[in-house]
């Protein structure tokens, strides 16, 4: 058997249209050395939680992301321009904003720029200027995927044909438990999106919860193995995703039974209400928290710290392999 050597490795870098984004002086500075950047989505500040709850736990994540050796990059768009990197000052802001801004999809992006709006990012949206900013890897709670009764209303997040078709590693909690998980995986299976979870389990986690009653279609022991797949992802110059899937730590997850009750209340709620399309998902995670008097929002920030953790180690351990092949 002959080995060919490959005649030009692939390399994960910045795309042309990231000339006119806003950089922090940190962000830029690591993405030009190679350095470990960890991407990060503005939804959860905007929509995700109330002000100033919401830029309190912003500024924890990022901080954990520094404590793994890696450099945070909140991305938003701020009056028409896109900032991958938040200071003080404009995540104050954001999170002021609140639900005010635009929950800006891929679809929502030119609108949002070229009418000088304010917009916080989704996964898709996050993903998209991640990969056009040079970041594989980003990090958020829960990714979106198949709404109940889908069948009927055929609402499926956009983040699952984004994941078919940019390739960023996403480390999440798994999918939403507001959603389908099972025709959530399976689409992401169509999509051919690389699917594993993060340590022992190949289970599945369900967001609030470690285990959804499905498997993963492989499992990662560590940082550093995630970070072997996604060096060689890019290595095959593939164009799909990847999701990381990171279960809740046991002590931080909420009653499977209550979470279950509450989101079966909370979508019956959103249906008398006509709520669908992007206003439903944070419909139901606000009911989700008070039909839960709080206990799901207290789930959902560990998470994220949890997902920041392995996040940012995984960002070190991809920048690590990446230097020893220079």
């Amino acid at each position: 058997m002959v080995f060919f050597p490959l005649i030009q490795r692939r390399l994960f870098h910045a795309l042309p249209s990231a000339s006119k984004f806003i950089f922090s002086p940190q962000v830029k500075q690591a993405i030009q050395s190679g350095g470990p950047v960890v991407a990060l989505e503005s939804t959860i500040i905007s929509h995700g939680m109330p002000y100033p709850q919401n830029v309190e736990t912003a500024r924890v994540v990022e901080s954990i992301v520094r404590d793994q050796g890696a450099i945070p990059a909140t991305i938003a768009i701020l009056n028409g321009h896109v900032h991958i990197g938040l200071d003080k000052d404009a995540l104050e802001e954001l999170g002021k904003i609140g639900p005010k801004a635009v929950k800006a999809s891929r679809r929502d992006l030119a609108p949002v720029i070229a009418l000088k709006q304010s917009g916080a990012t989704t996964v898709a949206s996050t993903m998209m200027l991640a990969r056009a900013a040079g970041i594989p890897v980003f990090v958020t709670g829960g990714i979106g995927g198949v709404h109940r009764g889908a069948d009927q209303s055929f609402d499926i997040s956009a983040d699952l044909t984004e994941l078919g078709r940019t390739p960023v590693a996403v480390v999440c909690a798994g999918v939403k438990s507001i959603l389908d998980i099972e025709k959530t995986l399976e689409v992401l299976e169509t999509q051919g999106v690389t699917v594993a979870t993060v340590g022992s389990s190949k289970r599945f986690p369900a967001f609030y919860t470690p285990d959804s009653g499905f498997d993963s279609p492989s499992h990662v022991p560590d940082a550093k193995t995630a970070a072997q797949v996604i060096l060689a992802n890019h290595d095959l110059d593939l164009k799909n995703g990847m999701v990381f899937a990171v279960p809740i730590p046991e002590e931080h997850a909420a009653n499977s039974q209550i979470i279950q009750d509450a989101i079966d209340t909370a979508v019956q709620d959103a249906r008398s209400h006509g709520i669908r399309g992007k206003e439903e998902t944070p419909y139901l995670l606000k009911r989700v928290t008070e039909l839960t008097v709080g206990k799901s929002l207290e789930s959902n920030i560990a998470l994220i710290k949890n997902n920041a953790v392995v996040g940012g180690q995984i960002a070190v351990a991809l920048s690590k392999l990446k230097m020893n092949r220079r």
